[in-house]
């Protein structure tokens, strides 16, 4: 075994280890989680047991993270990023900003006018107005957003956004597998108190 390949697996254990204390699990709870003993994770943390894909991937499901994120395989390869803008209908211009999947996605987004139609889907949104003026409408709840302030909440959420007026908006948004509780990171204004919050556009990862 090379001594690359050598110093990957030996990062393997510390990894799992962060990751539990991260959670806040016990080794107990993360056996119950994914069917693997209480030996074999401790083994695993303690670098005494080689980590196999049968043992990594019940752990990345339990974890919420990607295969690499607990490999933490050596980048190879062109790491620039090759921007190739398309359209998305008629709601306005998407450029993806990362191109590894299974990891946070980030997109650049020029959203047009467009009818709100609430969606919901797994995952976790973050949003960052760039320039104009985004409207978020979150469930019930309906803020208006403007260049320099951030969105974060649970895409499983009834949720739609675009321009808060007849102008485009232009955004980025990230997204990622993990689902939290919602946090919006923006004040609502006074119109937005009075604003109704009805039927709202729809959210892909890539197209909110």
């Amino acid at each position: 075994m090379d001594a690359e390949t050598e110093r990957i697996l030996d990062g393997i254990g510390p990894r799992l280890r962060a990751l539990r204390g991260d959670r806040g699990l016990t080794l107990e709870a993360l056996a119950a989680v994914t069917g693997i003993s209480v030996s074999t994770l401790s083994r695993l943390e303690t670098g005494r047991r080689r980590p196999t894909l049968d043992l990594l991937i019940p752990l990345a499901r339990a974890h919420r993270v990607a295969l690499d994120h607990l490999v933490a395989a050596p980048a190879t390869g062109d790491p620039r990023v090759h921007l190739r803008p398309f359209r998305k209908g008629r709601s306005g211009v998407v450029v993806p900003l990362t191109q590894y999947p299974g990891r946070v996605q980030v997109f650049k987004q020029v959203l047009a006018p467009r009818e709100p139609k609430l969606v919901t889907h797994d995952g976790h949104a973050w949003l960052y107005v760039l320039a104009g003026r985004l409207r978020l409408v979150l469930g019930e709840d309906e803020l208006t957003l403007r260049p320099g302030e951030a969105a974060e909440f649970d895409a499983r959420e009834p949720h739609w956004f675009g321009p808060a007026d007849a102008g485009v908006v232009e955004i980025l948004h990230l997204f990622g597998p993990r689902g939290d509780q919602a946090v919006v990171r923006a004040r609502p204004s006074a119109t937005d108190a009075g604003a109704d919050a009805g039927p709202a556009p729809g959210s892909d990862p890539a197209g909110s």
